[in-house]
């Protein structure tokens, strides 16, 4: 494999995932503040592992980034006063202002992988099959 991940980056990874999924049970039971909350911390966290605390420092305080680490940060602000829905609106563009420099990566790894790949590869196959019926 090209990538050869450390123990602690596993740590993080794993922490990342466990971050999306109680921010997914949070939106799917009806915003709940608390699943949400501990989503954010959880992916948070794993986030500055997986990267190193400086470098997830230099992430969200460099210049080119304020724009999403302001929006990220109201977001997480609005969800501590009760607005769920804008607070998880402001954290996704946050998100994708943040780390929109990094699809390029995460699409080389995704065709790697067997089935996700091949969809990913070939879209109009999968759309015409679906749609020809």
């Amino acid at each position: 494999m090209a990538y050869e991940l450390t123990e602690q980056q596993r740590i993080g990874l794993g922490l990342i995932g466990f971050g999306i999924f109680f921010t997914f049970l949070g939106v799917i039971l009806f915003f709940d503040r608390g699943l949400l909350a501990l989503g954010n911390i959880l992916w948070l966290t794993g986030v500055a592992i997986l990267l190193g605390w400086y470098t997830t420092w230099k992430l969200f305080t460099s210049r080119e980034n304020y724009k999403g680490s302001v929006s990220f940060l109201l977001g997480l602000f609005f969800l501590f006063v009760r607005w769920p829905i804008v607070g998880i609106i402001l954290e996704i563009y946050g998100c994708f202002a943040l780390f929109g420099g990094f699809w390029p990566s995460v699409k080389a790894v995704l065709y790697q992988i067997p089935v996700i790949g091949w969809i990913i590869q070939y879209p109009v196959l999968i759309f015409n099959r679906l749609t020809s019926g």
